[in-house]
């Protein structure tokens, strides 16, 4: 234990120290200024990345009700959530009930956008007209139907135009059951087919790219507007053929093989590369968003189609399809800032260029 006697040396010795040490901070702080961050301090780096990552929000607030394509919907959705984050008020559910289906909401008035994977009909058009619905038609994308085979099909690696017909069309149910009927050299192997269904957008570039007719199809096959359902049942059966996007395919890669088609000129895959520069035909086809001009002029929803417009591009990519040629988007953006009603793209033949039906103008 300290004594007494100690304890009071402890305290003065204390008390000389700290007195010691303020007379010398004073005279020196006469020829000094009181010091303050550098520049690369890191109190004021973290402070400057602090700034940096911090993402203000905007006072937008509002639903925008999107439907239609599931084979549009990846990258609507990809968009709605990158949207969110500089505008949580503002709530974008993105629904998939096929394309005709997002159509006949969207000519209802129902929804404020549609999500189409094939250009509005004509008479889905003069629905609209009738309920005064005015649209913008946007092409946002490049797609390239995938016509895919189980993992164990190792014969059909390329199949020609004529042999898809031969295999889809109506005069096929209940006859063409087998893959030596198609080529013989193929094996005695049953075949089992997969595909989307009557509303979606798919199914009628599909039909009408390989039988010549939209919704032209035999019925004994399994039709789904869940693409997914279609991989399934690729995947289930050894003899077993479906289609569906291009997207859909690269995230199945693994649990499906892809057919490349000829077109005419020789066996071509749907590459990125092949489906943008048209080599990839009939199946490469434009995919898109038609906007109600009523709901163009709410805020939420116009600064939602110049969000979609300004990333088009990398979350296309991201989300496995191919980005508009050359300078289509420009020619997409020109059409949105003008708010130019209607369409270039009705009953336009399958394969003919983005950009050339773009040029057409519009009102």
């Amino acid at each position: 234990m300290m004594s007494k006697k100690n304890i009071n040396r402890s305290v003065v010795t204390f008390v000389a120290s700290v007195t010691l040490a303020a007379t010398l901070a004073s005279c020196s702080g006469s020829d000094t200024k009181p010091s303050t961050p550098s520049a690369t301090s890191p109190a004021t780096t973290t402070t400057t990345a602090a700034k940096e990552t911090a993402k203000p929000t905007s006072s937008l607030s509002g639903n925008i009700t999107i439907d239609g394509s599931s084979t549009v919907a990846p990258i609507t959705k990809a968009v709605a959530e990158d949207f969110a984050k500089s505008n949580p008020s503002v709530k974008v559910p993105v629904g998939t009930s096929g394309t005709g289906g997002g159509f006949k909401k969207f000519c209802s008035g129902d929804i404020d956008i549609s999500n189409a994977s094939r250009p509005i009909k004509k008479k889905e058009a003069e629905d609209c007209q009738k309920a005064g619905v005015e649209f913008i038609e946007l092409p946002i994308a490049v797609d390239g139907l995938t016509v895919v085979v189980n993992k164990e099909n190792t014969w059909a690696k390329c199949l020609t135009i004529p042999e898809l017909k031969k295999m889809w069309e109506p005069d096929a149910e209940g006859k063409i059951t087998s893959w030596d009927q198609i080529r013989p050299d193929f094996p005695k192997e049953t075949i089992a087919l997969f595909g989307a269904g009557a509303d979606s957008g798919t199914f009628d570039y599909f039909t009408e790219a390989v039988n010549g007719k939209s919704k032209v199809i035999r019925k004994d096959y399994q039709p789904s507007e869940d693409d997914n359902i279609t991989v399934k049942g690729v995947q289930g059966s050894k003899g077993a053929i479906g289609f569906f996007g291009v997207s859909y395919f690269e995230e199945n890669a693994k649990k499906l093989n892809a057919v490349e088609v000829d077109g005419g000129k020789g066996c071509v895959s749907p590459t990125a590369e092949n489906i943008n520069s048209g080599k990839y035909t009939p199946l490469s086809r434009p995919m898109f968003i038609y906007v109600s001009k009523k709901a163009l002029a709410r805020p939420e929803v116009k600064a939602f189609i110049e969000f979609y417009l300004n990333k088009d591009e990398k979350l296309v990519k991201e989300v496995g399809y191919v980005p508009l040629p050359g300078d289509a988007l420009t020619k997409v953006k020109e059409r949105f800032t003008k708010a130019a009603v209607g369409s270039t793209f009705i009953d336009a033949p399958v394969g003919v260029p983005v950009a050339e039906l773009l040029s057409k103008d519009l009102k």
